[in-house]
């Protein structure tokens, strides 16, 4: 009896059934965790927002303060350097935004038409079976009431809206004193951990920025190329709003696997108003720019990947995206690998720490 009470099974069974109570209790208070939740993300959301810009900025603060500027000139420089930045390409790019969403809003009822007889045309087809006829108009009921239904959230959700613009402005100022503090928040979290485990604690922090480093700073600028791209792309094919869709194919290029494809879904609705043809030529520039992205482009600008199994990277994507909407799925993969560093480094540890006599 004692060996078995001793054995790795019972070890295991206990710990399985240990889990299977927490999971129990969690699923009795769900109605506080997800009130908690949602304070959390709403409190803890721009204080996130703000670390991650931080940790993008980080390096060029340290450069700059290694070329003896210090912490707080540098950060105001970039500061400059970007609302500088940002200001010239507003400018430039504004009007021709302004310029295409108009022209999209006056020919929204000829696209309407056109869309409409281009469905039309294949209800009248009687090469095709019924069945896809019946799917194909169900499909169009549930567009509709998936766009009234989100114009409907929009109209209700403008006090969301002015507190997502209460988080944009408090961002800029939250990442400032992140920045100018870093290595005084770098000090003082090192301060908490104690001495014995202060060696282990600086590894695993270099190990996580060593996973994560490349990813996410390179992610930003493969999105600029994708989106310059895709940009060109369709100008050559004489695609309508070719930037506004390039630029909706640039933002969704930062979620892995599924990205791609909700990038191209609006272009491909776009160009199903046009001909059969446009369709055909959206389809193989953004291929081509996803293959450019996969074999060149990433390889190069983002060097190392996260060394996370194709499987595991999709379920972060589901887990993500089922706790956070759109920005659980640009959050999932990063999060994901932070956790792998941290479960190895436990894992590590328990395995080779001496056995205590």
């Amino acid at each position: 009896m004692d060996k078995f009470l001793k054995s790795r099974l019972f070890v295991t069974m206990v710990y399985i059934l240990l889990g299977l109570i927490i999971l129990f209790m969690m699923q009795q208070i769900k109605p506080i965790l997800a009130t908690a939740y949602g304070f959390l993300k709403a409190v803890l959301a721009p204080f996130l927002i703000a670390l991650m810009i931080s940790y993008v900025l980080n390096p060029i603060v340290r450069l700059l303060n290694e070329r003896r500027v210090p912490r707080t000139a540098a950060v105001l420089l970039i500061y400059a350097v970007f609302i500088t930045s940002l200001t010239v390409v507003v400018m430039n790019l504004t009007p021709i935004f302004v310029k295409q969403v108009g022209e999209l809003n006056e020919h929204m009822p000829e696209l309407t038409m056109r869309a409409q007889g281009l469905f039309n045309g294949l209800n009248d087809n009687r090469m095709l079976p019924e069945s896809v006829r019946s799917g194909i108009n169900d499909a169009l009921m549930k567009m509709e009431d998936a766009l009234s239904a989100f114009i409907a959230n929009f109209v209700d959700g403008i006090g969301s809206t002015i507190n997502m613009l209460m988080v944009a402005f408090i961002v800029p100022f939250l990442a400032f004193y992140i920045l100018k503090d870093y290595q005084v928040i770098e000090k003082t979290v090192l301060a908490t951990v104690p001495r014995t485990h202060r060696k282990n604690a600086i590894k695993l922090v270099i190990d996580i920025d060593t996973a994560l480093g490349n990813y996410i700073r390179g992610q930003f600028l493969v999105c600029l190329l994708v989106g310059l791209l895709a940009y060109i792309g369709y100008w050559l094919i004489g695609m309508p709003y070719a930037l506004l869709l390039a630029s909706i194919v640039a933002i969704f290029n930062i979620i892995p696997y599924l990205g791609p494809f909700f990038g191209a879904a609006p272009a491909i609705v776009m160009a199903s108003t046009v001909s059969f043809k446009m369709v055909l030529l959206v389809v193989f520039v953004n291929l081509l720019v996803q293959i450019l992205e996969g074999n060149v482009i990433s390889p190069q600008v983002v060097g190392r990947t996260l060394h996370m199994h194709p499987l595991l990277i999709i379920f972060a994507l589901l887990v993500g995206g089922e706790l956070a909407g759109v920005i659980g799925l640009i959050l999932a993969v990063p999060c994901f690998a932070v956790l792998k560093v941290i479960v190895h480094h436990i894992y590590i540890y328990y395995v080779h720490r001496k056995p205590t006599t």
